[in-house]
């Protein structure tokens, strides 16, 4: 089993009151995240429309690791809501509020509420590469097939 990774985490003034990101059970891979709207005015995504939706934090991610910021299931199934460009990187320099780019693909307005969940975070480890240009690249059984080709 893993040991938790210390994230450091700073709530900004419209964030104040709302919980932090959380898993919802034991073996959740995703921390939810939450709207930091201001209670008066909540946002309403038409169909079609998207709007990024602030969470009213900023985060210190540790040297080796990201954020990735993905859709919720249930709103996507029960509303076509989903994360635009899923998913959403957060890299470990970024010291900005995290914001998340919200779409409606559904066929009715949404309603997004202060203190809403609207999407999860997962944390992920990075591997950074180097390039080593070739004259060939060794041969695979797949070859330069692409969509489709492996059935």
């Amino acid at each position: 089993m893993n040991s938790p990774l210390a994230i450091a985490v700073l709530r900004l003034p419209h964030g104040e009151g709302l919980p932090l990101p959380a898993y919802h059970s034991a073996q959740a891979a995703g921390l939810d995240l939450v709207a930091a709207l201001p209670a008066d005015a909540p946002l309403t995504l038409a169909p079609g429309a998207r709007a990024l939706v602030p969470t009213g934090l900023a985060l210190a991610l540790p040297p080796g690791t990201e954020a990735q910021v993905r859709p919720r299931s249930g709103l996507a199934m029960k509303h076509g809501v989903t994360v635009l460009n899923a998913p959403g990187t957060i890299d470990a320099d970024y010291r900005g509020e995290v914001g998340v780019l919200l779409i409606n693909h559904g066929d009715a307005p949404f309603e997004i509420r202060r203190g809403d969940r609207i999407a999860q975070m997962v944390i992920a480890p990075v591997l950074t590469a180097t390039w080593q240009e070739m004259e060939n690249l060794n041969e695979s059984r797949r070859g330069g097939g692409g969509f489709g080709s492996t059935g």
